[in-house]
C-alpha cells in the first residue's frame, strides 16, 4: 500500500518524494485494517461504481486578508459550487434526483462545505449540522453516540448516507476527516433516498467524501482539545494522467488524551483513501476508510422515573456517573461508484458499498431509574455487537421534451442487506449510586461471549420520478413513486432459532413544485412520505403476532427562497405527522392509530452581505403535539423545543491581513421531558467564539485556529428521543494549526 501511494505521488508532482512530510499517524494498529482492505481492492482491480460523486476542482477564493489558500470546491458535474461566503453551496445532492440548484429544488435543503467544517474545527457531522436552527444534537461530545434531531424527529447515526448509500457509516458518529460536503434534506426522504436502516423521518443526511482537486495538496495538521487531548492529521491530494483524469486523496488523523470527561480518555484513529477517474463520458470513484475509537469513561445517559414532577439539578458536566465504562468502535468501509453518459440525454449510474462494523462496550444499565434526588440502582454489563452491511443502487437518468414541456426523469433500484450479531452479559448484583457521588460499577463475573446472530434485514425498492418544466422553465413539477419492501428476521442469540419474521411492502409518493417568480425568487411546496418498518403486536395484545405494514409519515411543506445576490434567504412552513403505536385500553388491540404531529415555521439566511463578513443563521418555531393517543391526547411531544435560534459570523478583520474572528450563538427553547408534560427543561443559550490567522512561515502557508465552545460553561439537561437524559458538554478549548507544503 505504501509503495503504491509513493508511486502515485511521484507521477503527479515534480517535487521530490523525500520532501513530503512523514505520515503522522503514530498508532499503526489504527491503520492496518485500511491497508489490508485497500491492498485487496487495488490488486483485485475493483471497478464497480458511484453516481454523481463527480469531479472537483481547486479554486483560489481570495478575500480580505487572504493569502491564497487553496480551497477545494465543486463545479460542473461534480459538487455544486459554493454560495457567496463559501460556507454553503448553491445546491445539494437530492439522492436519485441528483445535484439540484437551491432555487430549483422543491425542498428545504442545505449543503455545508469543507470550508465551514475546517473553520469551525468540527470533529463530527453533528457539530456542523447544528448551524441549522431546525437541527439539534440531543447528546453531547464524548458519549457513545451522536443523536441528531431534525424538525423534532431523530436521525439515528446509522441512517446517515455515504455518497448516496445507506448503511456505510458508523451507528455512533461520523467523523469529518473523510468529508467534503454534508447534505441535509429536511423532512422525509424515502422517495429520493429509500428507507434508511433505522427508519428516520425528520430528515436525510448524506456525506460526500473527499476527492483530489486540480492543484496538488499536501497538508499537515496538529491540534489540541481541552482538557488534554492532542492530535495530528494529514491530507494529501494529487491528480495525474495526461489530462489529470486520475485522482487520489489520502486522509489520516489520530487523537489521544483526556477530553470532556474527567479521568476519561479518548483515542481516535482514522485513515481514508479516495480514488477517482473522470474522462469524457465516464466518472468513477473508489473509497475505503477505517475508523477506530477507544473511549474510557464515556459521557453517560440515564433514564428517569416517569412519576417525577421535577428533575434533579444537572451534575458536573465533566463527571461520569458510571465510572469504568468503556467503548471500542471499529468500522471498515469500501464503496465504489460509476457514472456513464450513454449519450447527451441519457446517463447510467450504479454504486455499491460494504461495511464491517464492531462495538465492544462496558455498558451499565439502571435497574431502578433516577429519582428526584439523583439516586438510582445500576447493573454493569458487556454489550457487544458486530454488523455487516452491503448497500447498492443502480439507475438511469434522462431528458426529453414533449412539445413545450421538458422532462428530467430517473428510474432507480436500491438494495440494502444488514446482519447484526450481539452478545450481552450482565453482572449478577446491582449497586446503589448517585449522579452526584457515583459508586463503582458492580463486577461482571460472567465470561464475555462471542457475538451471535440477532437479526437479518433486507430493504429493497424500485423508484421512478419525473421533473417537468413548463412556461420556459419557470414552473417545475416533480412527481415520483417508490415501492419499498422491508424484510426482517430476528433470531435468538442463545439457540439460533428465528423468533420473529417480518416482510411487508408499501408505496411512497412524492409531489413537489417550484414556481420561479423571477430568477431570484422561487416559491416551492412538497408532499412527501417517510416509511418506517411497522411493528408486530406484542403477546399481551388481543391481536398478538399481527404484522403491520411499514407505516407512513406525511409531510406538507410550502415556502419561498430569495437569492439577493450575496445572501440567500428562505422561509417555510411544514407539518409532519408520524403514526405511533398504541394498545386500545378498551379492546386491548395493538395498532398504529396514534400520531405525533409536528408543525413549524423556519426562517433562514446565509451568505456574505459585505466582503469579508460571512453570516449564517435562522429561527424555527415548533408546535409538536401528541394526537389520537390512548393517553396524553393533545399534550406537547417531549424533547422538542418550542423555538430555536442560531446566528454565526465569520469576519475578516480590516487592516490585519489574514486575521478572522468568528462567533456563534445557539439558542434552544424550553421543552418537556415527558409526554405527560409534568417535567420540563428550561431554555438555554450556548455561545462559541474563535479566531484564525492565515500567514506564511518559512514559505509554508499556515493557518492557526483557536476556538472556545460553550464559553459560558452552561450545564443543562439534554433529553433524547428514547427518554434518556445526559448533560451538555463543558467549556471546551480547541486549537489547531495546518501547514500546506
Amino acid at each position: 500500500m505504501e509503495t503504491i501511494v509513493i508511486l502515485i505521488l511521484q507521477l503527479s508532482t515534480d517535487r521530490p518524494v523525500n520532501r513530503l512530510p512523514p505520515f503522522p499517524l503514530v498508532a499503526s494498529r489504527f491503520l492496518s485494517p485500511l491497508s489490508r482492505l485497500s491492498r485487496g481492492m487495488l490488486c483485485a482491480g475493483l471497478t464497480v461504481s458511484t453516481a454523481g460523486v463527480g469531479a472537483q476542482t481547486a479554486q483560489r477564493t481570495p478575500s480580505v486578508g487572504s493569502l491564497g489558500e487553496v480551497v477545494v470546491t465543486g463545479e460542473s458535474d461534480g459538487l455544486p459550487a459554493p454560495y457567496a461566503g463559501g460556507q454553503l453551496s448553491r445546491g445539494s445532492g437530492l439522492g436519485m434526483l441528483g445535484n439540484t440548484s437551491t432555487m430549483e429544488s422543491p425542498f428545504s435543503s442545505t449543503s455545508y462545505t469543507a470550508e465551514v467544517i475546517e473553520n469551525q474545527q468540527s470533529r463530527t457531522i453533528g457539530e456542523v449540522l447544528v448551524n441549522d436552527p431546525s437541527v439539534r444534537t440531543t447528546t453531547a461530545a464524548g458519549g457513545f453516540s451522536e443523536d441528531i434531531q431534525v424538525r423534532g424527529f431523530g436521525i439515528a447515526g446509522g441512517d446517515v448516507g455515504l455518497n448516496g448509500l445507506y448503511g456505510l457509516t458508523s451507528a455512533s458518529r461520523v467523523p469529518t476527516e473523510i468529508v467534503e460536503r454534508i447534505d441535509l434534506l429536511k423532512g422525509p426522504g424515502t422517495l429520493i433516498n429509500g428507507v434508511p436502516p433505522g427508519g428516520s423521518i425528520g430528515g436525510s443526511v448524506n456525506v460526500m467524501t473527499k476527492r483530489a482537486a486540480a492543484e496538488p495538496l499536501t497538508r499537515l495538521g496538529v491540534g489540541y482539545l481541552s482538557e488534554g487531548q492532542y492530535g495530528t492529521s494529514v491530507d494529501i491530494g494529487r491528480r495525474f494522467g495526461e489530462n489529470k483524469e486520475w485522482g487520489v486523496r489520502l486522509n489520516g488523523a489520530y487523537r489521544d488524551g483526556e477530553a470532556s470527561i474527567d479521568r476519561g480518555k479518548q483515542q481516535v484513529g482514522i485513515g481514508a483513501i479516495g480514488l477517482d477517474y473522470r474522462s469524457g463520458r465516464v466518472r468513477w470513484s473508489l473509497d475505503a476508510y477505517t475508523a477506530r475509537e477507544d473511549i474510557k469513561n464515556f459521557r453517560p445517559q440515564i433514564g428517569f422515573q416517569p412519576t417525577l414532577l421535577a428533575l434533579p439539578r444537572p451534575p458536573d458536566n465533566r463527571s461520569n456517573w458510571f465510572p469504568g465504562t468503556r467503548l471500542e468502535l471499529e468500522d471498515n468501509v469500501v464503496a465504489s461508484r460509476v457514472e456513464f453518459d450513454i449519450n447527451d440525454r441519457l446517463t447510467a449510474y450504479a454504486g455499491i458499498g460494504y461495511r464491517d462494523g464492531s462495538a465492544r462496550q462496558v455498558f451499565p444499565s439502571t435497574t431502578t431509574s433516577m429519582n428526584a434526588l439523583g439516586n438510582f440502582t445500576v447493573r454493569n454489563g458487556f454489550y457487544d455487537s458486530d454488523s455487516r452491511t452491503t448497500s447498492a443502487d443502480i439507475g438511469l437518468r434522462g431528458r426529453f421534451s414533449t412539445g413545450s414541456v421538458n422532462h428530467a426523469w430517473v428510474v432507480s433500484a436500491a438494495d440494502l442487506r444488514q446482519e447484526l450479531s450481539t452478545a450481552y452479559v450482565t453482572s449478577l448484583r446491582t449497586s446503589p449510586s448517585s449522579i452526584y457521588t457515583p459508586s463503582a460499577l458492580p463486577v461482571i463475573t460472567g465470561a464475555r461471549n462471542d457475538t451471535a446472530r440477532a437479526s437479518e434485514a433486507h430493504n429493497y425498492s424500485v423508484a421512478i420520478a419525473d421533473t417537468m418544466s413548463f412556461a420556459q422553465d419557470r414552473v417545475l413539477l416533480t412527481l415520483g413513486l417508490r415501492e419499498q419492501t422491508v424484510d426482517l428476521d430476528n433470531y435468538s442469540t442463545t439457540t439460533g432459532a428465528r423468533t420473529t419474521r417480518y416482510k411487508e411492502s408499501a408505496l411512497s409518493p412524492l409531489a413537489g413544485i417550484v414556481f420561479k417568480v423571477d430568477p431570484r425568487v422561487s416559491l416551492f411546496g412538497n408532499y412527501t412520505e417517510g416509511l418506517t418498518r411497522g411493528g408486530i403486536a406484542p403477546t399481551t395484545a388481543r391481536n398478538a403476532g399481527e404484522v403491520f405494514a411499514p407505516f407512513k409519515s406525511e409531510q406538507f411543506e410550502a415556502g419561498v427562497k430569495v437569492d439577493w445576490g450575496r445572501v440567500m434567504t428562505t422561509a417555510s412552513v411544514f407539518q409532519i405527522a408520524r403514526p405511533n403505536s398504541l394498545t386500545d385500553p378498551t379492546t386491548n388491540i395493538y395498532s398504529f392509530d396514534g400520531e405525533q404531529r409536528n408543525r413549524g415555521l423556519e426562517l433562514a439566511a446565509y451568505g456574505e452581505p459585505m466582503r469579508g463578513l460571512r453570516l449564517m443563521g435562522g429561527l424555527t418555531f415548533n408546535d409538536a403535539k401528541v394526537q389520537r393517543a390512548a393517553t396524553f391526547q393533545g399534550n406537547d411531544a417531549y424533547g422538542i423545543p418550542d423555538k430555536t435560534f442560531n446566528v454565526g459570523a465569520d469576519w475578516d478583520v480590516p487592516g490585519v491581513q489574514g486575521l478572522a474572528l468568528t462567533g456563534r450563538v445557539i439558542y434552544t427553547g424550553s421543552m418537556y421531558a415527558s409526554n405527560a408534560n409534568t417535567l420540563s427543561i428550561p431554555s438555554w443559550t450556548r455561545v462559541d467564539v474563535g479566531a484564525r490567522y492565515r500567514t506564511k512561515i518559512a514559505g509554508t502557508t499556515t493557518v492557526l485556529r483557536a476556538g472556545i465552545e460553550n464559553v459560558g460553561d452552561r450545564n443543562v439537561w439534554l433529553v433524547s428521543g428514547n427518554n434518556y437524559l445526559t448533560v451538555s458538554a463543558p467549556r471546551t478549548f480547541v486549537l489547531s494549526a495546518t501547514f500546506d507544503f
